[in-house]
């Protein structure tokens, strides 16, 4: 039954998109769902709809954030790194994602959700996990910098190459609240 009959407010209604390849096999509940998460609000979107499609079905969930040392300090002449700075990213990652899983599972006691923070950048990280998933989970925009974008380039790769059935959360319901 719709929720608005209800007076409550609607839940956020994914966009569901698979790539054009066939897969191997359907997945059981013993797979994850991969979900893809930045610390954006799509993404804690996404790993809300995750969640909830984990409950329902009985899959754990596998929360994964990825980190990868920024493009223009590895493109400056003279400029590096110390072992601590790449220590501090990976652990502000680590600490964004389990804050994310902390106030989005709240309710989902049942719901086993493994956290995983991985050095590489996203799409891949997210494709190869899809490997053996029963689906991946994204949100339509991260914090990448063209704004208005419908779906953002991590998303878009996902869908295009993932091994999986892919879901993309966008921020707005389709009843345009």
């Amino acid at each position: 039954m719709d929720a608005a009959a209800h007076g409550s407010p609607r839940q956020e209604e994914p966009v569901l998109s698979t790539t054009a390849q066939s897969y191997p096999e359907p997945a059981d509940s013993t797979s994850p769902i991969v979900v893809g998460v930045d610390g954006s609000p799509t993404a804690r979107l996404a790993l809300a709809w995750a969640i909830r499609e984990a409950e329902a079905h009985g899959n754990p969930v596998l929360a994964i954030s990825s980190w990868e040392l920024p493009t223009m300090a590895a493109a400056s002449p003279g400029f590096a790194f110390a072992v601590a700075d790449l220590e501090d990213l990976a652990q502000s990652c680590r600490k964004t994602l389990l804050t994310e899983i902390a106030e989005t599972s709240r309710g989902h006691a049942s719901v086993h959700i493994e956290a995983r923070v991985v050095e590489g950048p996203p799409a891949p990280t997210l494709i190869h996990a899809s490997e053996h998933a029963a689906a991946l989970v994204t949100g339509s925009r991260g914090h990448g910098g063209f704004i208005g974008l419908l779906l953002g380039s991590v998303s878009q790769q996902c869908v295009t190459h993932a091994h999986c059935p892919v879901v993309v959360v966008h921020p707005h319901s389709r009843s345009g609240a």
